[in-house]
């Protein structure tokens, strides 16, 4: 299994989701920073808070990563990582129709994690006001379970390699991603916004998780969009020994 390409697509998909990101927890990100002290919010202080949140969040990316990935694995040895594959390409091509502004459907899909987080929003209130680094690193890391599209299609596509370990370091790739949005603050969170929002940005971003999910799905389409001569090569190489 090539792992190199799998973290790179990771990243890609932390980048390239980062429209989704501003609009599902750039306000969250906003209100978890006035939630620090006023005299802590300046330089390497409120640095070090904002990392602090997005450590937790990308270990909680991780570990549920190496959960769903554990169950991954199950469904390989079942003989069913086929199928698996089908749903994480399906969920990244409803990702791209969701980011391209296409079709809403993807939000559903958070509906199914309201039930947990229901249970840990009040314990992460309980962390507030935010004023020393291992208040921030938890209440990160609750952070990592809120309801996500984004991170539910992600974490189907990440499980699929059958490789709990492999899973979990996927998530936090994909978390890593994710970060130059999310750290974005002030005039410089307004500008990447007002391109994120940019229809051919968005369209773009779309059609290249569109393509992705495609990729992903199983079949002779796969061997044509790595280079059809290759699978070709593959399957006349058993007869060159006869």
């Amino acid at each position: 299994m090539e792992l190199l390409p799998l973290f790179l697509t990771a990243l890609a998909l932390g980048l390239l989701g980062g429209g989704h990101c501003i609009g599902m927890c750039g306000g969250l990100m906003g209100a978890l920073t006035l939630a620090i002290p006023a005299e802590q919010r300046h330089g390497w202080r409120l640095w070090r808070v904002l990392l602090g949140y997005n450590a937790g969040r990308i270990a909680s990316y991780g570990m549920a990563g190496a959960l769903i990935g554990s169950l991954g694995w199950l469904i390989q040895d079942l003989g069913l990582g086929q199928g698996l594959r089908v749903i994480a390409g399906l969920l990244m091509i409803a990702m791209g129709l969701y980011l391209a502004n296409w079709w809403a459907g993807l939000t559903r899909i958070e509906r199914l994690g309201r039930g947990l987080w229901k249970h840990l929003e009040p314990h992460a209130r309980k962390l507030l006001p935010v004023s020393r680094l291992p208040q921030a690193l938890l209440l990160g890391a609750l952070w990592g379970w809120l309801p996500c599209g984004l991170v539910y299609s992600t974490l189907v596509w990440a499980s699929s390699q059958g490789d709990a370990a492999v899973s979990a370091g996927l998530m936090m790739t994909f978390g890593l991603g994710t970060l130059p949005t999310l750290l974005a603050t002030g005039l410089f969170a307004n500008r990447m916004m007002a391109i994120l929002k940019k229809r051919a940005v968005r369209i773009t971003a779309g059609l290249l998780i569109i393509l992705f999910g495609i990729w992903t799905i199983p079949g002779p389409h796969t061997a044509w969009l790595m280079g059809g001569h290759h699978g070709s090569e593959q399957h006349q190489a058993p007869h060159t020994g006869h």
